[in-house]
């Protein structure tokens, strides 16, 4: 699933196209893909004629253009879903589920495409601090200016989990996901399963430079991409697999000690990690499972 930075790949993208239009019509191919719009799809499409997009904003893995009447087209790329920009005359895709085009035909049209339906786009209302009320309670990203790191820390000495599902918690901290929590722990040599109460205001701020470094590094190429169905709004993948560290490198050597990576399976995924430089907590099921 895509994580902030091909999220972000794909905001800075639609900035550039859509912000600023008018929506001229929005055609539903596939009612699944606005489920998440209650009202159905004949009223989406009714709600967004006319629609004009101030700007293409962004919180963790969602993402949304806000209209000027206090409503937002709320996207959620889910497994597959890819929102493409694309000129009127190009052959409409296998798996298009809605089209958007805006009142200035000739800069192109909107399309949110989606092999396996899992993501959707939806109109929900915005709060006063400009996120649509359905996503409220989505804690704010690591790049974020105004991310809280002390909060965070305070955060994790209160809960009793670990170090990885604490990352995966969007309600503490968005946007991060499987493959870059993974990164951001083996650059902070630190175990998936280690306690977060156990983690020191220093190591909570070396984690979240860490997990900034990765997302970083991330958007500078791209993103992640291993397959087609993450693109950004050209169709183009990213290539910071390339660069990965730990992730997907199962039984390759650590890039810094040359020990073997290793995978376990964790909370239906898989965790990446090397044993030597990331510890595994001496007591609880983490040191079993390491």
């Amino acid at each position: 699933m895509p994580e902030l930075p091909e999220v972000e790949v794909v905001r800075r993208g639609l900035a550039r196209w859509v912000g600023g239009r008018t929506v001229e019509a929005a055609e539903v191919l596939h009612p699944r893909a606005v489920r998440r719009h209650l009202a159905g799809a004949e009223d989406f499409a009714d709600r967004m004629r006319g629609m004009a997009v101030t700007d293409v904003r962004r919180r963790g893995k969602y993402l949304w253009l806000p209209f000027e009447n206090g409503v937002a087209l709320l996207a959620h790329l889910g497994m597959s879903g890819q929102l493409l920009v694309h000129q009127e005359r190009a052959p409409d895709e296998k798996h298009l589920r809605v089209r958007v085009t805006f009142t200035d035909l000739a800069r192109g049209e909107l399309r949110f495409v989606d092999q396996r339906t899992f993501g959707g786009l939806s109109l929900h209302p915005l709060t006063e601090a400009g996120v649509p009320d359905v996503i409220g309670h989505i804690a704010r990203d690591p790049l974020d200016e105004e991310f809280d790191e002390d909060a965070f820390h305070a955060a994790l000495r209160r809960r009793r989990t670990t170090l990885k599902r604490a990352l995966l918690d969007q309600s503490l901290i968005s946007g991060v996901g499987n493959i870059y929590a993974d990164e951001a722990l083996w650059r902070a040599g630190l175990h998936y399963d280690r306690p977060t109460a156990s983690l020191s205001r220093r190591g909570t701020a070396e984690l979240v430079r860490h997990v900034r470094d990765v997302m970083t590094a991330a958007l500078a190429v791209g993103g992640t991409s291993f397959d087609s169905l993450y693109v950004n709004v050209n169709g183009q993948s990213g290539y910071f697999s390339r660069s990965l560290d730990v992730y997907g490198r199962e039984g390759e050597p650590c890039r810094r000690c040359g020990g073997p990576v290793r995978r376990r399976p964790w909370m239906n995924r898989s965790s990446y990690f090397c044993p030597r430089c990331q510890r595994a907590p001496r007591t609880g099921a983490g040191a079993a499972r390491a």
